[in-house]
């Protein structure tokens, strides 16, 4: 069997299936951004638990 050449149709859902892949892949890079720059930050992370805690306000161990 002769190999044919592509349809039109073809070209057209590759365009649009490489657009939508780079456009999950740049959602993701920014999640795993935001995820590194929150987890690395200076400051420990702590729940938000409506309660004062000593260490919050720094006057723990006075």
């Amino acid at each position: 069997m002769a190999i044919q050449k592509q349809h039109e149709m073809h070209d057209r859902r590759f365009g649009r299936n490489l657009g939508v892949g780079l456009c999950l892949l740049g959602f993701v890079a920014l999640v795993f951004g935001l995820t590194v720059v929150k987890v690395t930050r200076g400051d420990p992370m702590q729940a938000f638990d409506h309660s004062v805690r000593p260490e919050q306000t720094g006057e723990a161990g006075n």
